[in-house]
């Protein structure tokens, strides 16, 4: 997503907006924060498929932890 389709949306949003476009992007950024790490949390409750085999539950229990990280590292651009 880029920086005019955010602002394009905010402005469809808001019936006489009297929001900065920097105000707008710096709203949009705290959004998508908080959403990836609620994606992260997500990733970190899922079940593992084989938590009756420890060498496979341990691969499982290490991805899940990569894709938590990863999700969390994912910067916010405007491109």
């Amino acid at each position: 997503m880029n920086k005019e389709l955010i602002i394009e949306m905010a402005n469809k949003s808001f019936d006489e907006s009297s929001f900065t476009d920097a105000e707008v992007l710096r709203f949009a950024k705290l959004v998508a924060e908080q959403q990836r790490e609620e994606d992260a949390k997500l990733v970190e409750n899922m079940t593992l498929e084989w938590p009756d085999q420890p060498e496979f539950a341990q691969v499982e229990g290490a991805t899940i932890a990569d894709c938590a990280l990863i999700i969390r590292q994912r910067a916010v651009t405007y491109d």
